[in-house]
């Protein structure tokens, strides 16, 4: 079976499909990443790394039959999305994915806050629906070096003309994560062109170590 990738942007929604067998599938990928576009068309978002696809709804698997007629799983993605995208200190050096599973949603990437993986946590359990939350957030290290780091990459990339309008968003479209001096680039941008500008901008910073660059192209 496929996988399905999608982005928060709220021009973007899930497509389900109905097959023969009962299952549904959703049209690209499994893992959502949450991500501020600036236009509305979906891309592929970087593969690697994701899980295989599991069936998004199987007749006979979810325990709470009354609560999936509730809350089918095209819907539960956007409501976790939503509440995933509404953390009031969800950030540019923040990067937020979750998969869904029947009733189980995983959460996975990396925050700055220990607080914020915990409000993840509590917010998504509260969604009608959703019987467990298997939180595979990783936090981030406590390092004033890389605090610095990324507010030189951030500076780096948002002062560059051509990039700086990805900023204009509660939370800017290109993701900033550091750990331990290295950088990786997460979001989505218009072009191939910014995904290759933000990436020497980032790798000129100093105390950089390497970049990683997975930012998504969107066409």
């Amino acid at each position: 079976m496929k996988q399905q990738v999608t982005t928060s942007n709220k021009f973007i929604r899930p497509k389900l499909e109905c097959r023969a067998d009962g299952r549904a599938r959703v049209g690209v990928a499994e893992v959502c990443f949450l991500l501020f576009v600036v236009t509305g068309s979906c891309a592929t978002k970087r593969i690697s790394a994701v899980a295989p696809a599991v069936p998004v709804a199987r007749p006979g698997l979810i325990a709470d039959r009354n609560a999936a007629v509730r809350n089918p799983p095209d819907r539960l993605m956007r409501q976790v999305r939503h509440e995933l995208i509404m953390l009031p200190y969800y950030g540019v050096f923040d990067n937020l994915a979750y998969r869904v599973d029947q009733d189980t949603v995983t959460l996975l990437g990396q925050v700055t806050r220990p607080t914020l993986k915990s409000d993840a946590e509590r917010v998504v359990k509260q969604i009608e629906g959703v019987d467990k939350v298997d939180n595979q957030i990783e936090v981030l290290p406590l390092s004033p070096n890389d605090d610095l780091i990324r507010l030189a990459v951030y500076r780096a990339i948002y002062s560059q003309p051509g990039l700086d309008r990805y900023s204009i968003m509660a939370v800017p479209s290109i993701h900033i994560i550091v750990a331990n001096g290295n950088v990786k680039l997460e979001g989505v941008v218009a072009n191939q062109g910014d995904k290759d500008l933000a990436n020497i901008r980032a790798n000129g910073v100093s105390g950089v170590f390497a970049v990683a660059n997975n930012l998504m192209v969107e066409k």
